[in-house]
């Protein structure tokens, strides 16, 4: 580790607003980079790059478009005077136009996300930019939620979502000593790669709101929620998807609750 993955004390300190704490394991850093597998000319887009621990790694592969959305402008100036090739987008993660990254450019994703984001964060992108691949490091809770396989504790309608476009792969934990300020928990890093065929925008709204009415009661059985939300032929479409109405919400993969979503009428999705 250099004196810079250490404590670059030109930096001020890290702000909590901003759920600012620092990666200062280069070992890690590398993992992280090198879990993009990245190659000569690749698009890159970061997300909170903060004291630079991920874009000096980046650098070194020499990437085509190197992208990075940063809130804190001092951070952002600091790592402009450090690498003036990068492209600095100032700003909120969650309010960038995510539908602008196109699949021709074969963008690949990474960033330590703030945990207070990270999961609507992951959300909005896998379902609305084109990616090759992305590599996020979030809270360890969070990161089981998004990898969870049906069955069990921690599967639900984040699970279900995220993977309904995407295969998760959690890599790896991460332990809060390698950070400043040290967090209280620990860290996990995933991987997502975007399925081929992906819900379209109209099946993502019907399979949100199909998420929202099922895991709000996740303890009742399938039909009885739909019963409940005044589904008259529930009967029919649990047997037309071949779902036992015994069955409860965490039990069902993400591709039948698609598909549960596809034949709810619309006035029962909000």
């Amino acid at each position: 580790m250099n004196k810079s993955d250490r404590e670059p004390g030109r930096y001020a300190p890290a702000k909590r607003s901003l759920g600012q704490n620092f990666l200062i394991d280069a070992n890690i850093s590398r993992k992280i980079v090198d879990a993009l597998d990245l190659k000569p000319g690749d698009n890159v887009l970061e997300i909170g790059p903060g004291r630079g621990a991920l874009t000096r790694h980046v650098v070194d592969r020499k990437p085509g478009r190197y992208m990075v959305l940063e809130m804190d402008d001092a951070l952002a100036d600091e790592l402009l005077l450090q690498y003036p090739g990068i492209e600095v987008v100032r700003g909120d993660a969650l309010a960038y136009d995510w539908d602008s990254l196109a699949a021709a450019d074969g963008w690949k994703v990474v960033g330590n996300l703030p945990y207070n984001i990270a999961s609507p964060l992951i959300w909005e992108i896998v379902s609305r930019a084109e990616l090759a691949r992305a590599v996020f490091m979030v809270q360890l809770e969070a990161g089981q939620r998004l990898a969870a396989k049906s069955g069990g504790r921690d599967y639900g309608a984040l699970s279900v979502f995220v993977q309904s476009f995407a295969r998760v792969e959690l890599l790896f934990k991460v332990p809060p000593q390698v950070f400043r300020p040290q967090p209280k928990v620990t860290s996990a890093v995933l991987r997502f790669f975007l399925h081929p065929q992906r819900p379209s925008k109209d099946e993502a709204r019907r399979l949100s709101s199909t998420l929202r009415m099922c895991f709000q009661q996740r303890r009742k059985q399938i039909a009885t929620i739909l019963k409940s939300k005044g589904i008259e032929d529930y009967v029919g479409v649990l047997a037309r998807l071949d779902i036992d109405a015994r069955q409860r919400p965490e039990t069902l993969e993400p591709e039948r609750f698609r598909a549960l979503g596809n034949l709810l009428p619309p006035d029962f999705l909000a």
